[in-house]
């Protein structure tokens, strides 16, 4: 029976690994994701897994590729430089259609940037990252407890379409303990026809490879995968909606912010405005038709982020130029409520006149 546990961010996501039957982890250490790899390097052992301290971010990625291409279960973690190192891989993998699980628990960035929370790597993750044409399946938690849900739930959507999945996080959930329920999930097996496991009853051996030198093979390939995300794209989609059946002033948000705007909302709301917020759970795919829906009263779409303003590229690509849209950012922390709230009155007293 699942029992509820108090439990790190970081340490909720190895540990849901696992029950989603994740036996072999590649990682390199970098700050704030680190007790993900501790974690797991005690774990793993014990339920007859193997975990590898790579030498860098570069070779976990393609201990990641090699284990993926014969059938495992595998996953890696990282923080947004290390990320940046394994951008070559990740698009071997996803040229390979094989099923990995990629967290990034993000820190600030530009550069060294600091371990503060951040959500500075949408770009990155949603928009492809490495090189060619690819996209990836990216996965916003706002709790430790959808930690562990959308970790599991990345091994399925991985394993279903045969893709990479990001995991997006941030420093402050991959640090904060809150109260959680670490489901108990009967492990399911699965066909991969596609593993370099031996010929067996096959006719010839599996071969997995990304490299396509005829350009009619080369378009195949790549007209094939875009047809995958096409279907992704129509069954995939995920949100969240909050008081956006009449908002006049619709915010959006994703992981960590998304909870403090939350709580502005409330507070707008109390205070006799008519906010909402929407909440993209997947931020690919970007669950446009649902934005549209929940933004069809608005006078005002407010994109609060913990970045430069990334998300807000995709918020006007899908409402356009109907509806006024203002950025609210911080940058290396997360905002208060209150500093939301204060930002949504003096929208208000300027769009609701």
């Amino acid at each position: 029976m699942s029992e509820l546990v108090l439990m790190k961010g970081n340490e909720a996501i190895g540990e849901a690994a696992i029950k989603a039957n994740c036996r072999y982890f590649f990682g390199y250490p970098i700050t704030p994701q680190t007790e993900v790899l501790e974690h797991l390097g005690r774990r793993l052992p014990e339920e007859g897994g193997s975990y590898v301290q790579a030498e860098s971010e570069i070779s976990a990625i393609n201990m990641v590729f090699g284990a993926a291409s014969a059938g495992a279960r595998v996953m890696t973690a990282s923080s947004s430089p290390g990320i940046s190192l394994m951008q070559e891989g990740i698009s071997y993998i996803a040229s390979a259609q094989l099923p990995a699980v990629i967290v990034n628990i993000m820190r600030g960035a530009p550069g060294l940037g600091g371990i503060h929370p951040s959500q500075a790597d949408y770009t990155q993750s949603v928009k492809g990252g490495g090189h060619g044409d690819y996209k990836l399946i990216v996965l916003a938690p706002s709790s430790v407890q959808e930690l562990i849900d959308f970790t599991i739930l990345s091994f399925e959507l991985a394993e279903k379409y045969r893709t990479p999945v990001v995991l997006f996080g941030d420093g402050m959930l991959g640090q904060m303990m809150e109260p959680v329920v670490i489901p108990e999930i009967k492990p399911v097996p699965i066909d991969r026809p596609w593993a370099t496991t031996g010929m067996g009853d096959r006719d010839k051996p599996n071969i997995v490879h990304t490299l396509y030198l005829p350009t009619e093979q080369l378009e195949d390939h790549c007209n094939m995968l875009f047809d995958k995300y096409q279907v992704i794209e129509q069954e995939e989609k995920r949100s969240q909606d909050f008081f956006t059946e009449d908002a006049e002033i619709l915010l959006v948000s994703f992981g960590i912010a998304s909870r403090v705007t939350k709580a502005a909302v409330e507070m707008a709301r109390e205070n006799g405005i008519k906010a909402g917020l929407f909440r993209p759970i997947t931020l690919w795919p970007f669950p446009d038709e649902a934005l549209k829906n929940a933004a069809k009263n608005a006078k005002l779409v407010i994109s609060s982020e913990i970045n430069m303003g990334q998300m807000i590229e995709d918020v006007r690509l899908t409402l356009g130029n109907q509806i006024p849209i203002e950025l609210f950012n911080r940058i290396g922390q997360v905002p208060t409520p209150d500093e939301i709230f204060e930002f949504i009155k003096k929208q208000a007293g300027e769009v609701l006149k």
